[in-house]
């Protein structure tokens, strides 16, 4: 019986069914809708597809636009923008029902060889010494809403280790806006680094916009609270394995307008800057009737 992560790879490689056109399907991971991870891998993964092997994505660019329906395929349609002497560009725009759901822009270099340094490993405790995410929940599981419990402890295709978590998930104190979260792939995987990038892309999404929260004493789940992706942007620096621990460390900037906006840099185990993120969302509260 193949894993979640199998079952997410599997999600990723796309089915072609023209030359620029590729169909998708989607893991209903209790919300409803598509997780916004999902359809960034996947549009990344239809891009990648339409593009030399030896120039891999360095920056992606994206907008979402709609809910996506879990119970309905999503089709990506690759706009090949332009084949250059170093850099490719590709368009991708993801469609269901005859309408775009989601949109992306991505660049693709060859390798070269430049200047380097970058921002220094902040400090952390060892991935092994934190609690999963399952594990910490676990104790709050009875206060979830039946709907979301199973879903909430059920096995995913990343593990995740939240550091230095709220001591109560769903009546958090006020907080500096900054989060740092351990994630690694459940099982081993092949050495495509194109397949890499497409999963980090999914697993860039986990806890991402909610970090923009901590300061204001709120989650997701507090009554009239509705936090939805806008945009969401890539950079990738350096090789890296998404089956080999990660460490995405978080802040926000700034929260205003219903819009809060969160950036995050991505670190190998060993000290290596190999990708940064930056989101803006939707973080509305809407007043309760008595």
């Amino acid at each position: 019986m193949p894993s979640v992560l199998d079952e997410l790879v599997n999600l990723l490689a796309l089915e072609r069914i023209e030359t620029n056109l590729f169909r998708g399907q989607s893991q209903d991971l209790g919300w409803g809708i598509v997780f916004g991870g999902q359809v960034l891998g996947q549009a990344l993964s239809a891009a990648v597809q339409t593009v030399p092997s030896e120039r891999l994505p360095h920056s992606l660019h994206a907008y979402f636009l709609r809910p996506g329906n879990v119970s309905k395929p999503v089709v990506y349609d690759v706009d090949r923008i332009r084949d250059g002497g170093s850099f490719t560009t590709r368009r991708v725009v993801a469609i269901q029902d005859g309408q775009a759901i989601f949109n992306l822009a991505a660049s693709f270099q060859k390798p070269e060889e430049g200047l380097d340094h970058q921002d220094k490993l902040p400090t952390a405790p060892p991935p092994e010494s934190v609690p999963t995410e399952q594990e910490r929940l676990a104790a709050f599981a009875q206060r979830l809403p039946k709907f979301l419990r199973g879903r909430a402890l059920a096995d995913r295709p990343f593990e995740l280790r939240p550091v230095d978590p709220a001591d109560d998930p769903f009546l958090p104190s006020p907080q500096a806006p900054l989060r740092s979260v351990w994630l690694r792939a459940t099982g081993k995987l092949s050495d495509d680094p194109a397949m890499h990038r497409s999963l980090l892309a999914y697993a860039s999404d986990y806890s991402f916009l909610t970090t923009a929260l901590l300061p204001h004493g709120v989650t997701w789940l507090t009554p009239g609270m509705q936090v939805a992706s806008l945009d969401h942007v890539m950079w990738f620096h350096r090789e890296f394995r998404v089956d080999e621990w990660l460490l995405h460390v978080i802040d926000s900037p700034s929260a205003q307008g219903a819009r809060g906006l969160v950036r995050g840099r991505v670190f190998t185990a060993d000290g290596r800057l190999v990708a940064s993120t930056a989101q803006e969302g939707l973080i509305r509260q809407r007043a309760q009737q008595a």
